[in-house]
């Protein structure tokens, strides 16, 4: 007839057993069930073998999650009837969403590998999580791998739940994008220009000025579609406060500026500046009054990774004049 051996484990009296986060821990033997140790079908059971896999390994400390803690006094009691030593128990905090659920892929939450289809990079990914508990001297937050190996202390991890904040990593990997190397920076960056521009511009310029606005690189093509085509835009864009610029501003400045432009065979990001500051100073506005409109007219966004004189030198002179024609032609119909 088909049996199993199980764990004999009073039901008398407590274990106790020691946590280096938690310290002390003791429990009723009571609600220690016999639980198996070898199947029906001969084959151990997980818990059994987990432990005898340890002892063979020379496993010293065991670091698993707090929802854990509960079959600690059960193998503790097997390594005691071995006469093994017991390893030291490193029980971490849940790590939770921010509504403090456990954080499940089942439940939606993102796996390591959909962190990086979603544009984070490994090292940010890394030291985010590492902290995620843990509490390092000092305020510092950002950590290269080596410098978590040298820093980690266990003692330093918290009892609480630590709580994934998405937006918080998102910063933190902005900071990683920053300092990228180069090389790597565009082989990771350039995928996502090309998505959005198909024409041949120059895409290495416009990575590199986007790079210290981005947080994860599916960022990229919504900040420089405009530079394939034109967005659809509200003409009271050119209205700006602060700039001082009102609709019968930015089209005489454009109409002005426009022949400018046009009679220049330099569309160099330096010449353009040298061109167009002379002629903000020999008509005597402020610099926004005749930036805005330019900046406005050439991307019909509000917010650009750069200014007017970088766009019109990457999409160029011919495209240039044509959305400045099409902003004055807007502008005439709303002043009416």
């Amino acid at each position: 007839k088909p049996f199993v051996i199980r764990q004999n484990n009073p039901s008398e009296g407590t274990t106790t057993f020691h946590d280096e986060i938690y310290g002390d821990i003791t429990v009723d033997n009571s609600e220690l069930d016999d639980m198996i140790l070898m199947k029906s079908d001969g084959y151990p059971t997980y818990n059994f073998a987990n432990v005898v896999d340890d002892h063979l390994m020379g496993i010293t400390h065991v670091v698993r999650g707090n929802e854990y803690l509960s079959s600690s006094p059960k193998y503790n009691r097997l390594y005691d009837a071995f006469g093994w030593e017991v390893p030291k128990y490193i029980h971490c905090p849940l790590i939770t969403d921010e509504n403090h659920k456990k954080l499940s892929k089942r439940s939606g939450h993102s796996s390591y590998e959909d962190l990086l289809d979603q544009g984070f990079v490994s090292e940010a990914i890394v030291n985010y999580v590492a902290l995620l508990g843990w509490s390092p001297e000092g305020n510092n937050e950002i950590y290269s791998l080596e410098e978590l190996v040298k820093e980690f202390d266990y003692m330093r991890i918290g009892k609480s739940p630590a709580v994934f904040d998405i937006q918080k990593l998102r910063w933190m990997n902005g900071e990683y994008i920053k300092v990228m190397d180069e090389d790597k920076y565009l082989e990771l960056a350039l995928p996502y220009v090309k998505e959005a521009v198909k024409k041949d511009l120059d895409y290495k310029m416009i990575a590199d000025m986007v790079k210290t606005r981005i947080e994860v690189f599916p960022d990229i093509p919504a900040m420089v579609d405009f530079f394939e085509e034109m967005p659809e835009y509200d003409v009271e864009m050119f209205v700006h406060k602060k700039m001082k610029t009102t609709l019968e501003s930015s089209l005489e400045v454009l109409t002005e500026v426009r022949p400018i432009l046009e009679a220049q065979d330099d569309f160099s990001v330096e010449n353009l500046n040298t061109v167009i500051m002379e002629y903000i100073q020999n008509k005597g506005i402020k610099n926004g009054q005749g930036l805005w409109p330019l900046r406005t007219a050439t991307s019909g966004k509000q917010n650009t990774p750069c200014g007017a004189y970088e766009i019109m030198h990457i999409i160029g002179k011919d495209e240039t004049l044509k959305r400045i024609d099409i902003s004055i032609d807007m502008l005439k119909k709303a002043i009416g």
